[in-house]
């Protein structure tokens, strides 16, 4: 009788943590790219699915196309163009980054000469969030694509006197 019990107790803990558990988890639109181009020779095509959120038109995705290098104090980007394209007769979007991986830096004087590994980038973008289309890049081959996504409620007002 108590094992009955036991058995029955933990098959219930058991649902309850899968229920909890499928919560959790993120709703994503059936991602098609069939339509984009392939990513000529040097390059590979990298692509961002976004999740179903509400309010996707009051979200934004901001993504970062950049390398890993070691670098000193000064501030670094990479040197390069980015280039927004249309997929012809769907009227899609996609992205071209271009660049040989050359940095440019401030120039401040680093008093320890010390080398960090940090990911510099191209000027960041910031496109409009939308989880029933991929956002497509094409990156040469060691570049690699960062996101993040700007959400309004997360982000504290100024509030003050004129």
């Amino acid at each position: 009788m108590k094992f009955s019990k036991i058995i029955c107790l933990s098959a219930i803990l058991l649902m309850g943590g899968n229920i909890l558990a499928q919560k959790k988890t993120k709703k994503f639109e059936k991602l098609q790219i069939e339509m984009f181009p392939k990513a000529k020779d040097g390059y590979k095509m990298v692509y961002i699915q976004l999740p179903v959120e509400k309010n996707e038109n009051d979200l934004k995705v901001e993504f970062f196309a950049g390398i890993e290098k070691k670098v000193d104090c000064n501030r670094h980007f990479l040197i390069g163009d980015k280039k927004l394209k249309e997929v012809q007769g769907w009227g899609y979007n996609y992205y071209e980054i271009d660049s040989k991986g050359e940095t440019g830096s401030t120039l401040m004087a680093c008093p320890d000469q010390k080398l960090t590994l940090k990911f510099v980038s191209l000027q960041p973008e910031i496109a409009n969030y939308n989880s029933k289309l991929p956002l497509v890049l094409y990156v040469p081959k060691d570049m690699e694509v960062r996101y993040r996504i700007l959400r309004p409620d997360l982000m504290k007002k100024a509030v003050g006197k004129l």
